[in-house]
């Protein structure tokens, strides 16, 4: 092992340290009551370390993001490549949040509460979506109208659950719910025609 391969691990290791400390800290203290001074106690290394690799806390929210949208879009790749691209979407999407009892409503309210996010995300999921319809993310615009569409529903469903007195339904029933009606093209609920 080289010299830099080794340093370059190194790196690699604070940085998933960082953005797993403020992930924690988030969802245990509110993302507004973090200061980047306590991400770096818990991921114990020195405030300017934390400087070094994020320029603000909202940085490291757009990377805990950018963590999931990579993992999301590897479930979705991984499905069965004959199965409609509305049903793996739903499958992958109840599966992300299928632990949501695990996960407190402060650390889904975080992430919910960062705009940045969601824009951060739709690339990565568009490109996986493109990959399995066949489509191109820069020239066809279903790709990226479908990422907006499920960003959007799960948006939608985690507000839902964060707000609702309701216990019975689980965050990831809800999402799963959400992205079925948006397939289906969010039919009129009563039966009638909307138009």
């Amino acid at each position: 092992m080289t010299e830099q391969g080794l340093r370059e691990r190194k790196k690699q290791a604070t940085r998933a340290a960082l953005i797993e400390a403020a992930r924690r800290l988030g969802a245990e203290l509110g993302p507004d009551n973090v200061r980047m001074e306590d991400i770096a106690a818990a991921a114990g290394v020195s405030a300017r370390t934390v400087s070094n690799y994020f320029a603000s806390k909202a940085e490291i929210i757009l990377a805990v993001g950018a963590g999931r949208a990579a993992q999301f879009a590897a479930a979705l790749l991984a499905r069965p490549p004959a199965e409609p691209i509305w049903a793996a979407l739903r499958e992958v999407s109840i599966a992300q949040f299928a632990g949501a009892t695990d996960i407190t409503r402060a650390n889904v309210a975080a992430s919910a509460a960062a705009p940045d996010l969601h824009r951060a995300v739709e690339p990565v999921v568009a490109a996986a979506i493109a990959q399995r319809t066949g489509t191109d993310p820069e020239r066809d615009l279903y790709p990226r109208l479908v990422a907006g569409a499920l960003i959007a529903a799960t948006r939608v469903a985690v507000g839902f659950w964060l707000t609702s007195d309701d216990p019975a339904p689980s965050l990831a029933d809800l999402v799963g719910a959400a992205v079925q009606q948006v397939a289906a093209g969010l039919p009129d609920p009563r039966g009638g025609d909307v138009r």
